[in-house]
């Protein structure tokens, strides 16, 4: 059975850090690409990074560009977000996403129709 768990959001002050983690299980990463979305109470799901498993290329969109970086562990069948500098507005339910994909992530990446889901963490930061 394929599976995606996120885990490591909680609540942080603006100006902390978390990083969350996506542990895939019945598929592995390298013929994938993994994207972390989020959505926020009242607005629609945004796509904000992405990775490619074949070829480790990344993506971040302008939102997040600087503030968090995507990695994987393929040992661990994991892909990670670290999130740092956080922001009020970055409170949201964020959940990771996998598609059956190879070569280098590119924006278009964040908006295909993804294959499996997890079940969201959320992250809120207070001001």
């Amino acid at each position: 059975e394929v599976q995606l768990v996120e885990s490591g959001g909680g609540l942080v002050q603006a100006g902390g850090s978390l990083r969350l983690s996506c542990a895939a299980s019945g598929f592995t990463f390298d013929r994938h690409a993994v994207s972390w979305f989020r959505q926020a109470p009242g607005k629609e799901r945004e796509g904000i990074s992405c990775i490619s498993g074949s070829d480790g290329s990344t993506y971040y969109t302008d939102s997040v560009k600087g503030r968090f970086a995507i990695s994987t562990d393929t040992g661990k069948n994991t892909v990670y977000l670290q999130m740092n500098n956080l922001r009020p507005e970055d409170t949201a339910v964020y959940y990771c996403a996998a598609i059956r994909y190879l070569g280098a992530v590119v924006a278009g990446t964040l908006r295909l129709s993804n294959d499996y889901w997890g079940q969201g963490t959320q992250v809120t930061v207070s001001s």
